[in-house]
């Protein structure tokens, strides 16, 4: 991270520690002389999965039951999140692990999520999050060409997996309790249209 001239970095300190997170501030020297400090949270890399599959290799597995006809379906999953105290329907998503690119975490999470393998990923947007008060960045990847794979979750993860007909996707995911990261990854492959 680099620092405008007209600012001056005193202090960084890290206040605490998490195996999640770091939480800390920065004490600036703003351009009109003014001490402040600046609060942040410092996260991992995080990838969120437009993932979409065919109806028809849907209706072939155990995870079809919600699936109708050949139609093209985005697979979501629902997760309770103690954070905001709600279940949420979102898009498959995870960590960026040391040495791994956006489309390297996104096939390895989409199969421990959801249990199917993408033979086609393409990073779509790599953006920073709530900058104000978050150091944390954020790939969108799509996948596609899914095929039946291992399911492996998390010590942490209760997920049921579950689809939403390409069409309908958008709808369902602005229906409360909404989320940034799947909101905005589906209008990311809207607006390049690959939904």
């Amino acid at each position: 991270m680099t620092v405008p001239d007209e600012w001056d970095l005193l202090e960084e300190r890290t206040e605490y520690e998490t195996g999640w997170y770091d939480g800390g501030y920065d004490l600036l020297e703003q351009p009109d002389g003014s001490r402040k400090r600046y609060y942040w949270a410092a996260l991992p890399p995080a990838v969120v999965v437009v993932a979409r599959i065919d109806g028809s290799v849907l209706a072939d597995t155990e995870s079809g039951g919600d699936a109708a006809g050949d139609e093209d379906r985005l697979l979501f999953v629902e997760q309770y999140r103690p954070a905001t105290r709600e279940t949420h329907l979102e898009l498959p998503a995870g960590i960026v692990e040391d040495g791994e690119s956006y489309t390297q975490a996104a096939t390895r999470e989409l199969e421990e999520e959801t249990g199917f393998r993408p033979s086609s990923t393409a990073l779509l947007q790599e953006y920073a999050v709530a900058t104000g008060v978050l150091r944390h960045d954020r790939g969108v990847v799509y996948a596609e060409g899914l095929e039946p794979g291992e399911r492996e979750l998390d010590n942490n993860e209760f997920l049921e997996v579950t689809t939403v007909p390409v069409s309908e996707a958008l709808e369902r995911a602005r229906e409360q309790p909404a989320n940034d990261s799947t909101l905005s990854a589906l209008l990311l492959a809207m607006e390049d249209g690959v939904l």
